[in-house]
């Protein structure tokens, strides 16, 4: 069996009036991530796992924030085609722990929305999804409210 770990980051910039996706979820709150796409920060982090995972480069190689078919669009739509990716290359996901960093909204309500969300994408059990929420204790870009970041860590295999 061959398999393969991945690590993925991303931050976008948070703006007042801009929708809070994460995890394929809207989160109600008067600030989001800002970006080309919906800058889901916790879906790119798994994207870039994946395919770091699976050595095909990274989200930006693939969904270019230069290229008008990725503006606005949604990020799930981008993790399928990473999966799709993976499958080309007989790749099967084993499990995605990943972690969001950000003052505010408090997220841990929604987390098992975004795993229910995720795992479908993903295609894998819910329980295979595991997503923490912490904050960054006031200090830096995150403490003062001006971006949002995430990692994630996946297990891929090749039977």
């Amino acid at each position: 069996m061959n398999i393969r770990v991945g690590y993925g980051f991303d931050v976008h910039q948070l703006k007042k009036d801009r929708p809070c996706i994460l995890g394929g979820v809207l989160i109600p709150s008067n600030i989001g991530p800002d970006g080309h796409s919906d800058a889901d920060v916790l879906i790119h982090a798994i994207c870039d796992a994946l395919l770091g995972a699976a050595n095909l480069r990274d989200i930006g190689f693939h969904f270019p924030n230069t290229d008008a078919r990725f503006k606005n669009i949604d990020s799930k739509k981008l993790l399928a085609e990473v999966v799709k990716l993976l499958a080309t290359k007989n790749y099967r996901i084993g499990n995605v722990d990943a972690t969001v960093v950000l003052e505010s909204p408090k997220l841990n309500p929604h987390i098992q929305a975004m795993q229910k969300v995720l795992s479908s994408v993903l295609n894998i059990e819910e329980d295979a999804v595991s997503i923490k929420a912490t904050t960054n204790e006031l200090l830096g870009y995150v403490g003062r409210e001006e971006g949002v970041n995430a990692s994630a860590v996946v297990l891929i295999f090749k039977d």
